[in-house]
């Protein structure tokens, strides 16, 4: 079968591609990017789909995803996640580890690869944890879950308090070709805290988490990174000093990579001015020094990667007082149009957004995906850059509410999905 996308303008960072032209796709793979192709028609074995005004791009991967599956079922579901990736534009995920039984075990990621495979949605890609039972004490097997399909380790949700357990991971993974994704937070300095300690704590009488307490987190783990010489990649920075951490250590040519989350580039602080629950998240919105940094350092490249921390919660357990409400947003059906935002302010270009939300996540898990070039899988994702639209969770795909921009006007969205050829997500349709 083959499928053609007509007219769009089509952005690959990976090739440093940006132009109008046709894509043709034949059965799973990307045939041919032509401009000014003639002579095809729709007919049984041809698909022709005109895409003018839009913008044809590698597929969206999301590396930091929480799919609650197993045992959290009622907060979501792999088949209902997958179902929210795909409308909001990701061909393939990287879900992590902090689910009951922790993916700390083969059967655990082979369960989750079933389902994924049940689900028939965007592709998921499994995270292990760092440790046995998230605990910090012991390693997992390594060898096992790279063997089973996990593609990343990390203990996120929580840090890697013990130096030596975290150079042991980064050493393991290391000679598995394979990345530990850090969640930078010191447990000591963040203990007990509800929102981002500033002004706006003190005067709505919350405990505040103070900044240091991930810029120290970033810093040991860039240490231990440059002194054994194995890569580290840095989860949802949100700090003005870790940006600082992670820029200074590129500069000496410390192999570390970093993530921020679109919340941490659009919100700040005074967004839990009414105690709204859906504005707790960990780390906590920052100040607005703190995100420009972010959106600073996604503009000069320190910041590698867009990722959604799409973490769902149920409403009873965010529909309760603020201290008692677990921190946690869902992103991954607003994740490209909040990002559009940046666009649309100058704070990136179009191609620019598109590298940190497909082509770096790609290569840094080390992935397919992540460009259009001849004869690779054909995961593409088809954006009108313009189209306005109101954020009505209502609506999501996603079994989870807990979303800060609800009602919020957007601009820009996925409107075609395609994994493998087969287009899973059309809003044609």
């Amino acid at each position: 079968m083959k499928l053609i996308l007509r007219g769009g303008r089509i952005i690959d960072p990976s090739q440093n591609l940006d132009m109008e032209a046709d894509l043709v796709i034949i059965d799973e793979k990307v045939s041919a990017i032509e401009q000014n192709r003639s002579g095809d028609k729709a007919d049984d074995s041809t698909t022709l789909i005109d895409v003018s005004g839009m913008v044809v791009s590698p597929g969206l991967i999301d590396m930091h995803t929480h799919l609650r599956e197993p045992g959290f079922e009622y907060k979501e579901t792999i088949q209902t996640g997958s179902n929210a990736a795909l409308a909001g534009g990701f061909t393939a995920l990287a879900c992590m580890a902090n689910t009951d039984p922790v993916n700390d075990s083969r059967s655990v990621t082979e369960f989750i690869l079933r389902q994924a495979a049940l689900a028939g949605g965007t592709r998921i890609y499994p995270v292990a944890a760092v440790s046995k039972g998230q605990n910090g004490k012991i390693l997992t097997e390594f060898g096992d879950l790279r063997e089973a399909g996990v593609v990343a380790f990390s203990d996120d949700g929580r840090p890697v308090t013990d130096s030596g357990l975290m150079r042991s991971a980064l050493e393991y993974a290391f000679s598995l070709g394979i990345p530990v994704i850090s969640h930078c937070e010191d447990m000591g300095l963040a203990e007990g805290g509800q929102m981002n300690e500033g002004f706006p704590s003190t005067e709505l009488g919350l405990q505040g988490i103070p900044s240091i307490a991930e810029d120290i987190m970033v810093l040991r783990d860039i240490a231990l990174a440059e002194y054994t010489g194995t890569k580290i990649h840095i989860a949802h920075v949100s700090t003005a000093g870790s940006i600082r951490a992670v820029a200074d250590a590129k500069k000496r040519g410390v192999p570390v990579t970093a993530e921020t989350a679109p919340h941490y580039a659009t919100l700040t602080d005074e967004a839990l001015r009414d105690y709204s629950t859906h504005c707790k998240v960990y780390p906590p919105l920052r100040n607005s020094e703190d995100m420009a940094a972010v959106r600073e350092a996604l503009r000069d490249g320190t910041l590698d990667v867009i990722a959604s921390d799409h973490a769902p919660h149920s409403s009873i357990e965010k529909d309760v007082e603020f201290e008692y409400a677990l921190p946690g947003i869902i992103g991954l059906e607003t994740s490209l149009a909040v990002c559009l935002s940046l666009v649309h302010d100058g704070v990136l270009t179009l191609p620019q957004l598109i590298e940190k939300m497909s082509t770096n996540p790609a290569k840094i898990l080390g992935i397919a995906g992540g460009g259009l070039a001849t004869g690779v899988t054909a995961d593409v994702t088809v954006i009108d850059p313009l189209a306005e639209w109101t954020v009505d969770t209502a609506t999501f795909r996603s079994k989870s509410r807990n979303c800060p921009f609800q009602g919020w006007t957007l601009r820009g969205k996925a409107v075609m999905t395609i994994v493998g050829g087969v287009i899973k997500f059309d809003t044609r349709s």
